[in-house]
């Protein structure tokens, strides 16, 4: 066992359990101030995505419904192994494979025996060329943006996991890039093209609860170690499996560290079976700054999906936040952050509210002794509350139990993709549409991780009066990597 000072890399008031937040502020004050009202939306914005013929392009775009969808898979050892074949069972054939750890990738290779195997996407996107029509991107946080860029320039569909960028700057790149490329794209967000997403919408547009005034989301997350002051001072030596300079790609240099010594005091609050898998790799690069974007960035995008569409939200006028310490390694144990939009021509100002670390909005009385589940959300409005779909007052539920089915049911995150790459309709969480809500969560770590309210400008990418804020708009690459 490595001698370690513990000192080094957690804050000394760490608790021995996730039940207490080393916090300057308190939970009682957080949860005392979590319904209060505010907020809004912004103006309805019809998103039409233009597919232009394969034989056009010369490329993939607008693959013909006649013509079999090939993918390659790119970040395949987490979530990469269950949605690929998701992708698989939607329809695309896996034709080639990438990742920079031959361990951890192992189990979807497993599944797709014949498929090409590659360590760096750069070169399986010059192999394999027009053999491919697809790229699904499940790479940690720090290169969705290297690796979606590449695949559309290269004029390829584009699936990429939640969120979609680690920056604002990445996101605009994004942005412009498929805006040229015309490809069929999607991000793994929640689909609020779900059964229950479409009843809750259809439900409050019929005024179940009245006018919408607060939206209360959150998530049980971290299952990972945050809050840490800094980076581990001790490094180990890097596997034969393992391509640690391609997995760090644009990120700073820094030494691999494999696992957290078992008396690590952190690994308290983390699930048993993902807190002790890795410093970074795999899965805990969440929790660091330089990778990931905590539980706000792994959760808040699929929470906030649905009141996103349900009431056209764009970029909130004023964010603020409070949480548990915050270091400049790490996102910290536990977060409230406010959102407030100003009212549109449809909707009156709303108020969107995200916990993570174990804190929820209090229970409404109406629910008697019931309590939250680990994820949820919360909607009110002037004349009552819904949790998800469910109308909280019985005598009001039963008004609204034949409000018809409007809204149209789809398949899941793969089948839209499939039938998007086919030419078909777009995919519910395509790219245009996902920018504001991946910068729904980047914004919020801004306010997190300056401690100050955040004004943001989304035509000049400006903070008004946080310069720190704007500073992290735009971040450096490192190891001669560009944008």
């Amino acid at each position: 066992m490595r001698e370690i000072d513990w000192k080094t890399c957690f804050h000394p008031s760490f608790p021995p359990h996730f039940k207490e937040f080393p916090m300057p502020i308190s939970r009682r004050h957080l949860l005392k101030t979590a319904l209060t009202s505010g907020a809004a939306v912004t103006s309805a914005v019809t998103t039409v995505v233009t597919f232009i013929p394969r034989s056009v392009l010369g490329g993939t775009a607008g693959t013909s419904p006649n013509e079999k969808v090939t993918l390659a898979g790119i970040g395949i050892g987490g979530i990469g192994h269950p949605q690929l074949k998701d992708a698989q069972n939607a329809g695309f054939q896996v034709e080639a494979l990438c990742d920079v750890d031959d361990v951890h990738a192992k189990k979807t290779y497993d599944i797709f025996p014949q498929a090409r195997k590659y360590r760096d996407f750069r070169e399986l996107l010059a192999a394999e060329g027009d053999r491919i029509d697809a790229v699904y991107c499940g790479t940690p946080d720090h290169t969705h943006a290297i690796i979606t860029l590449a695949a559309l320039r290269a004029k390829k569909h584009v699936c990429c996991v939640k969120p979609l960028t680690r920056t604002i700057e990445e996101s605009r790149a994004v942005l412009k890039a498929v805006r040229e490329a015309g490809t069929a794209t999607q991000v793994t967000m929640e689909p609020h093209t779900s059964e229950w997403a479409c009843r809750t919408m259809e439900l409050i547009y019929a005024g179940a609860i009245g006018e919408i005034r607060e939206i209360h989301i959150w998530s049980g997350r971290p299952v990972w170690p945050q809050g840490m002051l800094d980076h581990p001072k001790f490094s180990d030596p890097v596997p034969a499996t393992l391509d640690w300079d391609l997995w760090l790609g644009p990120a700073e240099k820094r030494p691999f560290a494999a696992q957290w010594p078992e008396d690590c005091p952190y690994l308290r609050m983390s699930c048993a079976n993902w807190g002790k898998r890795g410093v970074y790799h795999p899965f805990n690069f969440r929790g660091w700054t330089a990778f990931g974007t905590g539980s706000l960035g792994d959760m808040g995008c699929h929470r906030a999906n649905l009141p996103y569409k349900m009431f056209d939200l764009k970029h909130p006028a004023r964010i603020t936040a409070s949480n548990t310490r915050m270091h400049p390694a790490a996102f910290p144990i536990g977060c409230m952050v406010t959102y407030d939009y100003p009212a549109s021509e449809k909707f009156p100002e709303i108020r969107m509210v995200w916990y993570d670390g174990g804190l929820k909005p209090p229970v409404p009385k109406c629910m008697g002794s019931e309590t939250f589940p680990a994820e949820g959300v919360l909607f009110v409005g002037s004349e009552g509350m819904m949790f998800r779909d469910r109308i909280l007052d019985p005598e009001r539920a039963k008004k609204f139990e034949n409000v018809p089915k409007t809204l149209q049911r789809r398949g899941g995150v793969m089948p839209e993709w499939y039938e998007a790459c086919r030419g078909g309709q777009p995919a519910s969480a395509n790219f245009e549409y996902a920018v504001p809500v991946t910068e729904f969560v980047l914004l919020g770590n801004l306010a997190v991780q300056t401690g100050k309210p955040v004004e943001f400008d989304p035509v000049s990418l400006t903070v008004k009066n946080n310069p720190e804020a704007e500073a992290l708009i735009a971040q450096p690459y490192h190891n001669g990597w560009t944008l």
